[in-house]
């Protein structure tokens, strides 16, 4: 089987599981966004992800994401078509946020000030506005406690963050975003954002991104209300090395 084959059948199966979970949330297909996440894949299966109709990717690295959409505009340079729509999930270093603010689209992981100041300022600097999400962590709160946790900010400190982003003339604020805690049941963190989106958008109407799901537990994160989902192994295959 090539490549665009094995990419068509994880976009089926994939498309298949969330349409069941759709099903059952008694929510609509056209609600939810579809992330690709391509961290360590190469180019060339973005190409093809898109020439199957993905609009949206995802990636966790810097430099690996700047380096991989330089490639993918070179591969395209001679073909008809937007480039899908560019999502930076991981953790961001404060001296690399410049230059993540020149070419991500969404920034999932804005987890502090500083973080949130100096994206600001590349956005600035690149004449753009930048939308992030506020990644917030549970881990310190669950079950999980303890055990080291995700990154993020708590509960207690999406307001601060929150107006400091939407307070910026360069940054957009688009939501929230988490990652269900190692060992926990994802079901009750999923449900927990998506109140604290309902309270965020009482002060901020057009955060509506609510980012969560992965391919282990998607399901969960559609029943809870989640409108973007960041699905890579269940679409790509197993990851290969980084190296």
């Amino acid at each position: 089987m090539n490549r665009r084959d094995e990419l068509v059948d994880g976009l089926e199966s994939t498309e298949q599981r969330i349409g069941a979970a759709c099903v059952a949330a008694g929510r609509d297909r056209s609600e939810i966004t579809l992330v690709v996440v391509t961290k360590t894949y190469p180019a060339t299966d973005v190409e093809l992800l898109t020439e199957l109709g993905v609009t949206d990717v995802g990636e966790n690295r810097h430099p690996e994401a700047q380096l991989k959409l330089e490639e993918l505009r070179a591969l395209q340079a001679d073909h008809v078509g937007a480039l899908p729509r560019w999502h930076f999930l991981g953790g961001v270093q404060t001296n690399k946020a410049g230059a993540v603010a020149r070419y991500a689209d969404v920034v999932h992981s804005v987890d502090r000030l500083k973080l949130a100041n100096s994206l600001s300022r590349g956005a600035d600097a690149a004449g753009r506005v930048l939308t992030c999400l506020i990644q917030v962590d549970f881990a310190s709160t669950g079950p999980s406690a303890g055990d080291g946790g995700r990154s993020g900010v708590t509960p207690a400190g999406i307001p601060e963050l929150a107006a400091a982003i939407a307070g910026s003339d360069h940054l957009a604020l688009g939501g929230l975003m988490t990652v269900a805690p190692l060992g926990d049941d994802p079901a009750p963190h999923f449900d927990h954002l998506a109140r604290l989106s309902i309270d965020l958008r009482r002060d901020h109407p057009d955060a509506t991104i609510v980012s969560a799901g992965m391919s282990d537990d998607f399901e969960p994160a559609i029943a809870a209300g989640a409108t973007h989902l960041r699905i890579g192994r269940s679409i790509l295959g197993e990851r290969p090395s980084a190296g």
